[in-house]
């Protein structure tokens, strides 16, 4: 039971990670590799993401 609750918030951190991905004002290039690089080591990619992974949204407010 455990693993299946661990997996789930796995998901749901890689889902907000990619999200956040695709708003920021990275290049499409950027966003692309960062994208599979969380889709393709789930664990790992949320990691390096959360440490080097695009800043900023990319709407801007006045």
């Amino acid at each position: 039971m455990e693993y299946g609750l661990l997996g789930l918030i796995i998901l749901i951190a890689n889902i907000y990670a990619l999200v956040k991905t695709w708003q920021s004002g990275a290049s499409t290039g950027a966003k692309l590799v960062w994208s599979l690089l969380i889709f393709i080591l789930p664990v790992v990619g949320l990691i390096i993401w959360f440490i080097a992974g695009p800043k900023g949204g990319g709407r801007v407010t006045a």
